[in-house]
C-alpha cells in the first residue's frame, strides 16, 4: 500500500476529484482515505510516480507519506 500527503484536500470535493483521477488512472484500485491527515493510501498497479503526476494535474500535488 502507498500512502500520499496532500495538504490541499481538505473536503468531500476534493476527496472526491482525488478519487476521479486515481480511478481514471486505475479502475481497480483499492483506495482509503484519512481526511482529518489528508493522507489516501491505495494499492495500485499504477506506478508510483504516475499517481503524483496525474494528481498534481487534477491540483493536488502529493507527497509520499
Amino acid at each position: 500500500m502507498t500512502t500520499f500527503h496532500i495538504p490541499g484536500m481538505h473536503c468531500g470535493g476534493c476527496k472526491s476529484t482525488v478519487e476521479k483521477t486515481i480511478l481514471a488512472l486505475d479502475p481497480a484500485a483499492q483506495i482509503e482515505f484519512d481526511m482529518p491527515a489528508r493522507k489516501v493510501s491505495l494499492e495500485s498497479s499504477a506506478d508510483t510516480a504516475r499517481v503524483q503526476a496525474v494528481l498534481a494535474e487534477a491540483g493536488y500535488p502529493a507527497a509520499p507519506a
